[in-house]
């Protein structure tokens, strides 16, 4: 039997950052957690994460599309905070999210991590940036750096 599996240090490869600016306070907590993940885990140096800013969740899939198709990147995380408000516009951000990020994946065989939190308030927002419930930009780097390292050996 052949396991294939893999570790996060990934010297040399290049990530690039999707971040959402709309509730920045919590997501630049996400994309401090996933900086240093590459950093200290993936032994990623600086020179070779670039982060894209947008201006929300819903512009994070053609973001993650236009940079994974470019080549330059070796995985892309998204990171990006929806919070649950009293209309149904949370519904669909989060689920266009999710689903489009999937698919730039699946489409380009580049991995991309899902380092969008969707919770119901603040508090919740906060706790998965870093406070109760670890960090999920960290998370999602950890998840990039090991499926570029699962693939190589694919």
């Amino acid at each position: 039997m052949k396991v294939i599996e893999a570790g996060v240090a990934a010297p040399g490869k290049k990530v690039a950052i999707a971040v959402s600016r709309f509730n920045s306070f919590i997501v630049d907590k996400l994309l401090e957690g996933a900086v240093d993940a590459l950093e200290r885990f993936g032994q990623v140096s600086k020179s070779d994460i670039t982060v894209v800013r947008v201006p929300g969740a819903y512009e994070l899939p053609l973001t993650a599309k236009k940079l994974a198709e470019s080549g330059k990147y070796d995985a892309v995380i998204a990171v990006g905070a929806v919070i649950r408000g009293g209309t149904p516009h949370f519904d669909y951000v989060a689920g266009q999210a999710n689903t489009g990020l999937a698919q730039v994946a699946m489409d380009t065989g580049v991995p991309v991590a899902f380092g969008v939190i969707t919770t119901d308030t603040d508090e919740q927002a906060i706790d998965r940036a870093g406070v109760k419930h670890g960090n999920k930009g960290a998370e999602a780097a950890l998840s990039a750096l090991e499926m570029i390292n699962v693939l190589e050996q694919i």
